[in-house]
């Protein structure tokens, strides 16, 4: 398992730190292409979240970026050289979508919170990277879009990730316009969580994984895991499966503590 809190990539495509609270933060440092979604990157921030995921000392992810743009979704340029493949590129396109898809999914997937700090502009794979994270800050200055009708490609991959965290119509009219959200419009409709001040959003991020660090992580492993799992169920076999993962949750060590802990006016031990 890799160290992530020794893990530097001075010259990398992500630059890693992890504090003494067991936050780590990533950050997406190709700021010459936007940040975009290379295969190089994809990798690289599929490889972080998978060591972070069974890393006892990692309890928040955060993820941000340096430069003008927060993500600006895939390589054009990558993917339209692929065209010169004897197939035009389908198993090419193909690969590379099925990488982006495993990371969203292993945003989801991963035992530990993970929180979006967008600054400036996120557009398609990268507005679904902000849609996939579980929390997300955003700076007055950030912006939001689907633009792939703009240049013929319909947004159907980020869509998938946009439609499951703003209503249907909100959705549609990002994916069907490609217009750009601004910050303000992104909370409104759910896309984030809070626009804060440019010079606080760090700090904001920062103190909002603190909070959610002091909880037992294996509490936020099950809760997690279960809030993705039930809402695509119906109502009744989600309070059922709700129901055992209750059970279930009430029987380990840490809420046994947690409970006593609350009835005796003490801090818990996680």
């Amino acid at each position: 398992m890799t160290d992530l809190s020794k893990k530097q990539d001075a010259a990398d495509l992500l630059q890693i730190d992890k504090d003494a609270h067991g936050i780590l933060r990533v950050t997406l440092n190709d700021p010459a292409r936007r940040n975009a979604l290379s295969e190089a990157m994809l990798d690289r921030l599929g490889a972080i979240l998978a060591d972070a995921a069974i890393d006892a000392s990692v309890r928040v992810i955060v993820l941000a970026a340096n430069g003008p743009a927060f993500c600006a979704g895939h390589d054009l340029k990558e993917m339209s050289a692929g065209r010169a493949n004897a197939d035009q590129g389908e198993a090419y396109f193909t690969d590379v979508l099925k990488r982006c898809s495993a990371v969203m999914q292993a945003i989801l997937q991963n035992p530990k919170p993970v929180i979006a700090e967008v600054a400036t502009t996120a557009t398609a794979a990268g507005c679904q990277l902000v849609a996939s994270c579980d929390l997300a800050y955003a700076a007055p200055s950030a912006k939001f879009s689907t633009p792939g009708v703009h240049i013929g490609l319909f947004c159907s991959t980020p869509m998938v990730a946009l439609s499951r965290n703003v209503g249907a119509k909100h959705a549609m009219e990002m994916l069907l316009t490609g217009e750009m959200v601004p910050a303000a419009r992104a909370a409104e409709i759910g896309l984030v969580n809070a626009v804060v001040d440019a010079a606080e959003l760090t700090d904001h991020v920062t103190a909002v994984a603190h909070k959610i660090a002091s909880k037992s992580p294996v509490t936020l492993a099950i809760g997690k895991s279960a809030f993705y799992t039930q809402r695509e169920l119906s109502i009744a076999d989600a309070y059922e499966y709700a129901s055992r993962v209750m059970v279930e949750n009430m029987l380990h060590r840490d809420a046994v503590e947690g409970i006593d802990a609350f009835i005796e006016k003490r801090e818990p031990k996680w």
